[in-house]
């Protein structure tokens, strides 16, 4: 049986990875919404329907498991869906738990009331939809109590690295911790809330020093999966991924291989 990972575009190619290393037996669908991207611009109820209409794409590729591998959709549409629109017998689950989760130092799956915890001041760098929603602070309360959370909108990173201009993406992730940094002058940790970011870890953590400590959401969420699985039944298969997306198949696919720095190839969705 698959999993599916979904995200609007190529930023949770980082999670696949991720993912496909701590589980090389596992079949992984990836669906790309290029066609819509970006997501972070969009309103919520816009997000809502076309996150439901990709993973009920990916439930009917033969995936019971579906990664939200977008913290837009995650913070916009994930708890909606879980409400009301998930099928029987089929799971969706997000990517900010296992970040709040290594933030906070618990276990994965440890639902305790809420504690005081080390770090005090924190950074969020993510979308504009995903700031918006404040999902990020909903889930945190849950887990810690006393922190502080300061929240930089980041447009037009997602933009710059879809379309491969790494030059652009990296001054305007530095103009980002700017703008934070004269609103937090010194978090001690900084979280990065899109999947696209982790292509930006140097540049963030040379930006907001080495002093600050920076979460990066891939290797978490790959962890997090895997012990998922453990916990749910095997879902070992022949390891093969495919690439599914609603744009153009050879244009995404010559951005995903610059993306990764090695060949990818999708077909349409």
């Amino acid at each position: 049986m698959a999993v599916g990972i979904f995200d609007s575009g190529l930023g949770g190619l980082t999670v696949l990875e991720a993912a496909q290393r701590r589980l090389p037996d596992v079949d992984f669908i990836y669906l790309a919404d290029s066609e819509h991207a970006p997501y972070g611009v969009r309103t919520a109820d816009d997000i809502y329907d076309l996150t439901c209409k990709a993973v009920q794409r990916l439930f009917d590729a033969g995936c019971d498991l579906v990664i939200l591998a977008c913290n837009t959709a995650s913070a916009a549409a994930l708890r909606r869906m879980q409400e009301g629109w998930i099928p029987e017998g089929k799971r969706v689950l997000g990517v900010f738990v296992p970040l709040i989760e290594a933030l906070t130092e618990r276990d994965w799956g440890d639902n305790s009331p809420p504690r005081e915890v080390d770090v005090k001041h924190v950074a969020l760098f993510a979308t504009p939809a995903t700031v918006s929603s404040r999902a990020f602070q909903r889930e945190l309360a849950f887990r810690a109590i006393g922190v502080d959370v300061e929240a930089q909108a980041c447009g037009g990173v997602v933009d710059a690295i879809e379309d491969g201009d790494f030059i652009l993406a990296e001054a305007m992730a530095r103009s980002h911790v700017d703008a934070l940094k004269r609103k937090m002058p010194k978090p001690q940790a900084a979280i990065l809330g899109c999947t696209h970011y982790p292509l930006m870890l140097d540049v963030f953590q040379e930006a907001l020093g080495a002093d600050v400590k920076v979460f990066s959401q891939a290797n978490l969420v790959g962890e997090s999966l895997a012990d998922y699985l453990t916990r749910h039944g095997d879902k070992t298969g022949s390891g093969e991924p495919a690439y599914l997306t609603t744009g153009d198949p050879k244009q995404v696919s010559n951005r995903a291989t610059q993306f990764l720095r090695r060949q990818i190839t999708f077909t349409a969705a």
